[in-house]
């Protein structure tokens, strides 16, 4: 019998927020295999016992860098991990998106400063300010050219904890259109999702944010899909992607645009798309056997 192991995270005391999880879970066990959810970092789990550790909410390895890379390679030694542990490792660090407009896709502008950089930021048009390495739009906010001071401490606070910041115009179409989530699973368009803006004016960086309001069903335009298509196309060893989600939004001429790749344990919203299942159980018990 396959062995597979849907890696997540330690919610405890509070309860997981991993909505795919009883999907994956029962529908995998029901289609066979010996199913287990794990805590990525349970010392106790026989990795070498499973035959595929499928990445799906770590989702608190941003926090932990450092000993989530140390796991990764660990864990890649002694079974098969999805996505590869090369992808993972390339995808921690958001500073790929530069690697993508490199290649000419086109992308959000992004500046980087890393700490003893001077505090770069527009004084001409709103922008953000988040983490290289984040999740959930943690240590994210949004400030106008008159926000500096504020923007210059949240810089301050980033670069004290090791963080490289990154800054981009903020893309005001988020506010009327959305955010855009492609989902690609098994090497081909799994579905698409549209959300509203997470990001509200004069939110603290440190707030607790929600992470997909008002997400719903999204039929991707032709656009959408050949530039998620062409960034995925950049991801080195993309051949050997089981998994990816493509954030992208409109910017000021109405051409999508890549907002982040989710290759390590983007949501994938099988609640919202549950004809979506049977596709992900398919991919998975093949990328067990091969």
């Amino acid at each position: 019998m396959v062995r597979i192991a849907i890696v997540t995270y330690d919610p405890r005391p509070g309860t997981s927020k991993d909505r795919d999880l009883p999907f994956l879970v029962r529908e995998l066990t029901a289609a066979g295999a010996d199913t287990a959810a794990v805590y990525w970092d349970d010392p106790d789990i026989d990795w070498a016992s499973y035959d595929l550790a499928l990445v799906r909410s770590t989702w608190d390895y941003t926090w932990r860098a450092e000993e989530f890379a140390g796991w990764l390679e660990r864990c890649g030694k002694l079974t098969r991990v999805a996505n590869p542990v090369g992808v993972l490792r390339w995808n921690m660090d958001k500073r790929y998106l530069g690697e993508l407009a490199a290649a000419g896709v086109p992308t959000v502008p992004t500046t980087y400063l890393a700490p003893g950089d001077a505090p770069d930021l527009p004084a001409d048009r709103e922008y953000v300010v988040k983490p290289t390495s984040g999740a959930g739009a943690r240590y994210a906010a949004r400030y106008t050219p008159e926000d500096r001071e504020t923007a210059v401490r949240h810089l301050a606070r980033m670069h004290a904890e090791g963080f490289t910041a990154m800054v981009q115009p903020y893309v005001g179409s988020i506010d009327v259109t959305g955010e855009r989530a492609l989902q690609f699973f098994g090497g081909r368009l799994l579905h698409a999702s549209r959300k509203g803006a997470v990001l509200a004016p004069g939110a603290a960086y440190d707030d607790d944010k929600v992470a997909h309001p008002d997400l719903e069903v999204w039929g991707p335009t032709p656009a959408e899909v050949a530039l998620a298509e062409r960034a995925l196309a950049v991801v080195p060893g993309n051949s050997s992607l089981l998994y990816a989600r493509v954030d992208l939004v409109l910017g000021d001429d109405g051409e999508p645009l890549v907002m982040e790749l989710e290759l390590i344990e983007p949501n994938l919203f099988l609640d919202l798309h549950p004809g979506s299942v049977a596709g992900v159980v398919e991919a998975v018990l093949r990328a067990a056997v091969d």
